[in-house]
């Protein structure tokens, strides 16, 4: 296998963790999560149905693209990134659904929005299409973090 080739599938390898991560931890049918006071502005559950499906696909288009498309050094450059932002949703969805540490939780998460800054400028310099398909990404965690800061406050 060659370089390009191993660093498409190590992004895939990225969005995959993220998919079974979000799985194990991330459970809003408990009584705990029902309980909790919301935001008057968080979306309706089904939208969480529709935009998590769409982004972990573009997110591995994405990925593959960059390895293909991109040179070495960027492309390693994007997938760094792009673990370290995985890395810091997953440790949102540990914090807010195990010990319930809001703070450390609302942390992650605007972690996880601010290393999407970087990928999003790679990817704009890569290909316009790809980059425009993974915006929503960009804008949900944006909004999801000011929505973990919002759960802060109303719970704490």
């Amino acid at each position: 296998m060659n370089l390009r080739n191993a660093i498409s599938f190590a992004g895939i390898a990225v969005v995959l963790v993220y998919v079974v991560g979000s799985g194990l931890w991330v459970n809003t049918g408990d009584s705990w999560y029902n309980n909790l006071n919301r935001p008057s502005w968080q979306p309706p559950g089904y939208i969480f149905g529709i935009i998590w499906p769409y982004n972990f696909i573009v997110l591995g288009i994405a990925a593959f693209a960059i390895g293909q498309r991109a040179s070495i050094p960027v492309a390693l450059t994007y997938l760094a990134f792009f673990a370290f932002s995985v890395a810091a949703a997953l440790l949102w969805a540990y914090q807010f659904y195990r010990p319930h540490n809001f703070t450390a939780a609302a942390i992650a998460l605007t972690a996880t929005a601010v290393l999407t800054i970087p990928m999003s400028y790679i990817l704009f310099t890569i290909s316009l299409p790809i980059a425009l398909a993974v915006m929503p990404y960009q804008v949900w965690v944006a909004i999801a973090a000011t929505l973990s800061w919002s759960f802060r406050r109303l719970n704490q």
